[in-house]
């Protein structure tokens, strides 16, 4: 698990969880890219950790299929949480089936992305969740440098 919301300030602070290295690390570097703050995990247990601990998280972004908590008990049991009752979970998976939709939506899920996705779907949901307007620079090519 990776963190480093204690240096947020303004910025929103993204939890999310997969249990694939590769794709925690194309989230974090979009995320972090698009000036979010982003604590990693690898599992829903691990989030639901991070959750439960009162530690500052703005918005959570899940995976489906994970060993464990798998991302629909983790979206149930943040639910269950009541500081974290209206939290934005994104749920960011390779499952398309309507059914799974349907049921992600039902347990509380703010938004579904398919994998594979790109990184502008990505930070344009997750502003759209958090009810802020993604930068556009950050949607239109990298930030650019000093």
């Amino acid at each position: 698990m990776s963190s480093d919301s204690n240096a947020c300030g303004d910025k929103s602070v993204v939890l999310f969880a997969d249990d694939a290295p590769s794709v925690r690390f194309l989230v974090r570097t979009a995320l972090e890219a698009a000036g979010f703050v982003t604590i990693e995990t690898s599992d829903g247990q691990q989030a639901l950790e991070v959750l439960a601990s009162g530690q500052r998280v703005d918005i959570l972004v899940t995976d489906l299929h994970m060993p464990g908590i798998d991302g629909l008990e983790l979206v149930r049991q943040t639910r269950a949480l009541a500081a974290r009752r209206y939290l934005p979970i994104v749920m960011l998976t390779t499952e398309s089936q309507n059914n799974a939709v349907q049921e992600g939506l039902k347990a509380g899920l703010t938004a579904w992305i398919v994998k594979p996705f790109k990184s502008d779907t990505l930070l344009k949901v997750v502003a759209k969740a958090l009810g802020k307007r993604a930068p556009l620079a950050t949607l239109a090519r990298p930030a650019a440098t000093p």
